[in-house]
């Protein structure tokens, strides 16, 4: 009987970041629905919890919040709140054609509720890296099928094919910091979970490939040096190169694979940016340019406070209609790039939220991984900041934030990384 008010407690939440990170990008309604259900089932539980007066709960971990816990709520709420404010003075919600945009200032706000709960029962570091295998075999294996079986110029998912694309790269790198923390632990299954754990980074990264998602390819080198600066006093110095040397290896051949799309893909951005250059906006890339040159002139007349959501389309298309943009952006509703956009918006006050959101987050994993005492602490360290060099990389040329995959997808596996971390420390 005790099981049924205690255990659910811990069980719920590590459920729950299970479903999350596995289903993220496998299943479309995943990035809102499982936060949605943990609101819903974990709320009635913790204030039944209290009503009874149960001091003590099996797996519960005391909340003392640290100065670095109240650094996250900060940012958190200062994001948010920028972005209601921005809401509340020009009178309009974030759009997209479906509708899932339209909550996203809240999100923020709502990931404070759910950051203090997972301090209070935070789910075991097992489950978070069987999560991140979970999601990366899900993600190459969603990308194999549309592209081999179905025929799909891209992989996506019914999804937007670049943040599918991005999120499959950043899980299939978690999935390599997964494969050291299956070795280190020396457990009697650690062969088994390490062959799932590459396997999980294989299909990761080419489940990224066969997205076609360029901008998301900038971020690899990135997450490869993590990787390798994680893995310090882990492996052998040698194993750490001949490891870097296979994945790039592995990278290269699936490429030059026809099926891939990669080099056409290059040889494309190539072709564009030579376009440009005579003056022509075509492609994907001149389509950015172009968008990027917008947010920067809308960022130059309001630098302070920016457009508003109310206020950046109709100043677009003004200066569409003024000759100074070309027509070809009129339908896109935002510029891919989260800073220029932010800036657009939002000006110098959502700028730095952004930056906050961002760095704050960044410096607090890397204090920790700089003085990691145990395996443990370093790989989550790691992966904190995996998460983050992977979104500031992805942000350059997608406005990912906007995206309610992309923002679900950053706050949630950053407050995964961070409450496993505590945990840790703590234990």
């Amino acid at each position: 009987m005790r099981w049924l008010w205690q255990e659910p407690q811990v069980g719920l939440r590590a459920l729950l970041l299970l479903l999350f990170i596995t289903l993220l990008v496998v299943r479309p309604w995943a990035h809102w629905g499982v936060p949605l259900l943990g609101l819903v089932l974990l709320m009635p539980c913790t204030v039944a919890i209290g009503l009874l007066g149960l001091k003590r709960v099996a797996g519960a971990m005391p909340i003392h919040l640290e100065r670095d816990d109240w650094l996250w709520i900060l940012v958190l709420l200062a994001f948010g709140g920028f972005w209601l404010l921005d809401v509340a003075r020009t009178g309009r919600w974030p759009s997209d054609s479906i509708g899932w945009a339209i909550p996203l200032p809240l999100w923020p706000l709502l990931a404070v509720v759910l950051f203090i709960w997972l301090l209070r029962y935070p789910p075991g570091v097992r489950v978070f890296w069987v999560a991140v295998c979970g999601g990366a075999l899900g993600a190459g294996s969603v990308a194999l099928y549309e592209r081999l079986v179905l025929g799909e110029g891209r992989a996506s998912n019914d999804l937007n094919a670049i943040p599918f694309g991005n999120l499959s790269l950043l899980l299939g790198g978690l999935s390599l910091l997964a494969l050291l923390w299956c070795l280190r632990r020396g457990h009697a299954r650690s062969p088994v979970l390490a062959s799932m754990a590459l396997l999980a980074a294989l299909f990761g990264i080419l489940g990224s490939l066969l997205s076609g998602t360029r901008g998301g390819w900038l971020a690899l080198p990135f997450l490869l040096v993590l990787w390798f600066r994680s893995s310090r006093d882990l492996l052998p110095g040698v194993w750490r190169y001949i490891s870097v040397g296979l994945v790039a290896f592995v990278i290269a051949g699936a490429v030059l694979l026809p099926s891939s799309n990669v080099t056409p893909r290059l040889v494309a951005a190539v072709s564009e940016a030579q376009q440009l250059g005579a003056g022509e906006v075509r492609g994907s890339l001149g389509l950015r340019l172009e968008m990027w040159r917008s947010g920067l002139m809308l960022w130059s007349e309001k630098p302070l406070l920016g457009w508003g959501e109310g206020g950046v389309v109709q100043r677009v298309r003004a200066l569409i209609a003024d000759d100074q943009l070309s027509p070809r952006i009129e339908s896109f509703n935002q510029m891919h790039s989260d800073l220029i956009d932010t800036a657009a918006r939002r000006g110098l006050l959502g700028v730095t939220a952004l930056l906050m959101l961002y760095g704050v987050p960044l410096w607090l994993f890397w204090r920790r991984l700089r003085s990691a005492g145990s395996a443990e602490i370093q790989l989550m360290a790691g992966a904190g900041m995996m998460v983050c060099v992977a979104y500031i990389s992805f942000g350059l040329s997608q406005s990912m934030l906007r995206d309610p995959l992309g923002l679900s997808g950053y706050l949630g596996l950053c407050l995964a990384c961070w409450v496993t971390l505590r945990a840790s420390q703590q234990a």
